[in-house]
This record gives structure tokens, sequence and C-alpha cells, in this order.
């Protein structure tokens, strides 16, 4: 026993069962790849077999949203009748704020009346909770002018914050159908040049695009139906740029329009206006990422630079202060 444990604390033996491990550990390892059998296409067949998984459940996913988008939902009674009874879409609505709500993906007239009705409720919420903080719960020690002048701003954020919220839907809408985009421009090259007319190269693309973007399924979805029943095409495109509010939407819209009226090939206004959307996304993303080093200067300094004049200071500092302690 006295001879194993010494035989195995044996540096020698030590390296050379190191040795062997790692030699026996990259036979293994060049081996492997050539003993395997190929599984390439069982790979490539479960891969396709969860793409169309993925599909089927993203289409039955943008359906059942496009239903209940294309639903024109009634507003409620009591909304609808204090909006009636203060006129309070004469007085706080108009062209752009309908413009907006269909850009934010709300359509019919429930979202306007919630929209006012909120933008009417909200400030009287929000000033009747501050004055019961200031004036009756909290014991602020403020002059009665500055406690009233609180209660007001109040009540202006609570009157713009739909305003807010709605602008926060249609930037983010906006961003999803703008990353997505070009793709769909491409998929509608493609079915456009192997023989599908506009409508069928839409409904393809709307129905292929879902698993990218909804928002992008359904304006493309909303403009196969205007597509169908509108008397002119250029209305349908028209209201696919209005709805979207995005240039590169509404150059291809225009594109679309001058191509169908002059004759010229859709596969070739296609191709060049997914190019131009490409490099108009690569050239957001390479000003963002040359924004990048303004933005880091000041978390630089705030987290990185104390603690480098830490690290840095440290051994002098403590070096000193054993030599005063020893003095």
């Amino acid at each position: 026993m006295e001879s194993f444990i010494a035989t195995v604390r044996d540096p020698n033996v030590l390296l050379a069962v190191s040795v062997g491990i790692a030699i026996f550990a990259t036979i293994v390892s060049f081996a492997m790849p050539l003993l395997s059998a190929d599984k390439l296409d069982s790979r490539m067949k479960a891969v396709s077999v969860e793409r169309e998984r993925i599909r089927s459940r993203e289409r039955a996913r943008l359906q059942q949203e496009s239903r209940s988008q294309m639903r024109r939902a009634e507003p409620k009674k009591y909304m609808r009748d204090l909006v009636d009874r203060l006129s309070l879409r004469r007085a706080l609505a108009d062209e752009q704020t309908e413009a907006k709500l269909r850009m934010a993906g709300y359509r019919g007239e429930a979202p306007m009346t919630a929209l006012l009705f909120a933008r009417f409720v909200l400030p009287c919420l929000a000033f009747t909770l501050a004055a019961l903080y200031l004036f009756v719960i909290g014991e602020v020690d403020r002059p009665p002018a500055i406690k009233l002048l609180i209660c007001i701003v109040a009540a202006y954020a609570g009157f713009y914050a739909p305003v807010l919220f709605l602008s926060q839907k249609v930037s983010k809408r906006q961003l999803s159908v703008k990353r997505a985009f070009p793709d769909a421009l491409d998929l509608l090259l493609i079915c456009v040049e192997s023989g599908m007319s506009i409508e069928a190269a839409f409904r393809k693309v709307a129905e292929e695009i879902g698993i990218q973007s909804i928002e992008l399924a359904e304006e493309l979805s909303l403009t196969t139906a205007e597509l169908s029943f509108l008397p002119e095409r250029k209305m349908a495109y028209e209201n696919l740029a209005s709805r979207t509010g995005l240039e590169g939407v509404r150059a291809v819209c225009l594109s679309l329009i001058q191509s169908e009226r002059y004759g010229t090939p859709l596969g070739t206004t296609l191709r060049t206006m997914a190019q131009e959307n490409r490099d108009m996304r690569m050239n957001e993303a390479e000003k963002k990422a040359a924004a990048l080093p303004p933005k880091l200067t000041v978390p630089m300094i705030v987290f990185f630079l104390p603690v480098l004049f830490a690290v840095i200071m440290a051994p002098a500092i403590i070096k000193v202060m054993a030599i005063q302690s020893g003095g």
C-alpha cells in the first residue's frame, strides 16, 4: 500500500499519466468525427419540421390577432356618453391624433373614444390625488401656492400621459416594421418574379413575415384586402404608407404607384427599393455604433476611473500607512 501511494505521488508517474490521457483525448477528438455517422439528413429534416411548426403557430397567432384588430369594437357606453356630452372630439382630437392611432395599430371608434376619455379623466384624477396627499394626508411643509403648483403639474402630466403612451406604441410598432421591411421586400421580389400577381404576392409575404414581425404582417394583410376591393391600387398603397408613417415604406409605395402607372417592371423596382432599405438599415446601425463612444464617456468617468485610481493608489497608501505606524 505504501509503495502504491509512493508511486502515485511520484512526479514522473503523474506526468506520464497526464501525457497518456492527453494523447488519448487527442486521438478520440480526431477519430470521433470520422467514426460518427452522417446525421445531416436527419438534422435537416428536424429543422424543416421545426420551421413548419413555428410557421403554423405564428400564422395561427397572426390570424387571431388580425381578427381581433379587424373587429370594430364598440366603445364603452359611459366613455362615449362623456365624450359626446363634453364635445371632447372637437376640442382634443384632430387628423394627427387619428393618424397616430392608425400608426399604433388602433383602428375603429373605440380607441379614439378611450383616448379622449383618458385625456379628460386622468388630469382630474392626478390633481385630486396630489391635492389629497399634499393638503390632507402628507405633512408637507410648503406654502399653499407651491402645493397648488405641484397639483397643477400633476394634472398636466396626467393630461399628456395618454399621448406619451400612444407615441411609445407608435415608435415600437414602427421599429418592428422597419426591421422586417427589407426582408419583406426580398420575399415580395421573389414572389413577383415567380409569376405571382401583386395581390397574391402581398398575401404570401404577409403569411411568411409574421414569424419576424406581426405588425408588418398585419399591415400587409390589410393592404391585400384593400387591393381587392378598392377602386384603385394607388389608394391601397397610399393607405399602407400613411398607416406605417415610415419614409422607407412611403418610398416603396410611391415606386409601386409609378411602376403601375408607367408600366415599368415590378421586379426591377422592388430589387432597387429592397437594396435601398437594406442600406438605410445598415446606415442606422452604423450611426448607433458611432454614437456609442460619446455615450460611454460619462459611465466610464463615474464607474471606471474611481476604481482605477483606487487600484493604482492603494499600494502607495498602504505603504505610507505602514511607515507611519512603524514610526
